[in-house]
């Protein structure tokens, strides 16, 4: 069973949680910074999984962002550029994985991610430890992380060969290239592109008729999909946090940061 979930709903000031005929909606409420994730984000986010797997009485579970992006990915200015990043990258040494990644993996009924637009780095990863995508026609996806100079996290290595196949797989993560919703489509890692002002309504419909199901036994079909299409991401999780770790300490991953916060090209030198 997963901990206890660290925050209640009422604390939330970045995650918006609420419940509706079984199906509870995880929104990511910082408009103002395109949905990034500060690490407050990363707590509620965790706990807001946690806490939905807890509730028997919810059976169904959508994730999406308040417009007018699903998620942008980490704050840069707070993770990467911050006086706490070099922090976090000195625990390199005991590597745990991302605890809202592992939240979302674990959690034990179905999430659909409603994608309303952006979904960048950690964004797209998300979207990716859901069980089923949904995009708006708005959307768009990157494994942005090498333009940082750094490897995803457990779900480009986990997840994405799985959804898409290893070779774009492989693509998308060496190439750290934007695709676009109907590009997402073709390539199979969203199932549906919609109007945009018809995104929420399709996610709800679909959570809808999964939450008149037997609940019990779409739990156990969701642990069996985990089981037979993707195994246990926890080894490749704390793999993906050490080599996070290592690769912080780089010159061109400071580059990486340093040329997205000035607004320049990044200029890489292999050290």
């Amino acid at each position: 069973m997963p901990s206890p979930a660290k925050l209640a709903v009422a604390d939330f000031t970045h995650t918006l949680f609420g419940v509706e005929n079984h199906v509870a909606t995880i929104t990511l409420n910082r408009p103002e910074r395109r949905n990034a994730l500060n690490y407050r984000a990363y707590e509620e986010l965790e706990s807001a999984f946690r806490i939905a797997t807890a509730d028997p009485e919810i059976r169904c579970l959508i994730v999406t962002g308040a417009d007018p992006a699903f998620c942008s990915g980490d704050d840069v200015r707070e993770i990467m550029a911050g006086p706490s990043s070099v922090a976090r990258a000195e625990r390199r040494a005991d590597p745990r994985p991302t605890p809202a990644a592992m939240a979302a993996l674990a959690c034990e009924i179905p999430v659909i991610a409603a994608v309303n637009g952006a979904a960048i780095g950690w964004g797209m990863e998300l979207a990716l430890y859901a069980d089923m995508r949904i995009a708006s026609e708005k959307a768009s996806f990157a494994e942005m992380f090498v333009k940082r100079g750094l490897v995803s996290d457990v779900g480009g290595f986990y997840r994405l060969p799985a959804i898409v196949g290893p070779a774009k797989a492989a693509e998308l993560l060496f190439t750290g290239d934007l695709i676009d919703a109907s590009e997402a489509l073709r390539i199979g890692l969203v199932s549906e592109v919609v109007a945009h002002g018809e995104l929420i309504a399709k996610a709800r419909a679909l959570a809808t008729r999964i939450a008149a199901n037997p609940p019990l036994a779409v739990r156990a079909l969701k642990e069996g999909l985990r089981r037979t299409a993707y195994g246990d991401p926890e080894e490749i999780g704390r793999w993906a946090i050490q080599t996070i770790y290592r690769l912080m300490q780089t010159e061109d991953h400071k580059e990486g940061v340093a040329s997205f916060l000035e607004k320049r090209p990044p200029r890489f030198k292999g050290r």
